[in-house]
């Protein structure tokens, strides 16, 4: 059986235990999605189940996209993502899963869009301690000597300002807190990446 769902980021709130502590959690719109195709080692070369999520206006899919709906008979969806399992034989095209597929205390990790934070500085962006902040200093959070003086050139990974955030963030060993299958939520204990409204891949960790 599927093991992961697509979802959209809805924000933080607190919630209280048996026991009176608050817990934080992170609420993700998770689900339903429909399954477009099943892919298998004969013909793509490795076995996977495609998911749709989020349904869309048939004129914002392209012809492509429009066709492989047709053929698996469902509405067009706004978000395709392939998920790698072992064997497809209990999956289905045009089979929902919905977020009843996990339970409370389920360990989860989460992958989305961490936010974009634009041009940054070293500082910012990689957590230097920055010179002294005392006066004349000329140097406060300017980055140092790149390190070599005669190649005339800036060496890759060297940490320098730059683009930051906006990048694919996995953050794994969270937990279900609770389950609303009505609802089609998930409470998330702690922070997921990305700004609300984003959207998100859980998946139940092994």
């Amino acid at each position: 059986m599927i093991n992961s769902i697509l979802g959209r980021k809805v924000g933080m709130t607190q919630v209280f235990a048996e026991d009176g502590t608050v817990v934080p959690v992170t609420v993700v719109q998770a689900g339903p999605v429909v399954v477009t195709q099943l892919l298998g080692e004969a013909k793509e070369g490795y076995t996977a189940v495609q998911v749709g999520f989020e349904e869309v206006n048939a004129k914002r899919v392209n012809k492509p996209d429009a066709g492989q709906f047709t053929k698996a008979g469902v509405t067009p969806r706004r978000f395709i993502r392939e998920f790698r399992m072992d064997s497809t034989a209990d999956m289905q095209v045009g089979q929902e899963v919905k977020v009843d597929i996990f339970k409370a205390g389920d360990k989860i990790s989460v992958t989305g869009t961490s936010k974009g934070k634009g041009f940054a500085g070293a500082v910012k962006r990689y957590h230097f301690k920055g010179g002294p902040a005392s006066h004349g200093s000329t140097v406060h959070r300017k980055p140092q000597s790149g390190g070599a003086t005669d190649a005339a050139r800036t060496f890759k990974g060297s940490r320098r300002p730059g683009r930051m955030g906006g990048e694919t963030v996995t953050v794994q060993g969270l937990s279900i807190v609770k389950v609303d299958a009505e609802k089609n939520l998930l409470l998330i204990k702690g922070a997921v990446p990305g700004a609300t409204g984003g959207m998100v891949t859980v998946c139940i960790m092994d």
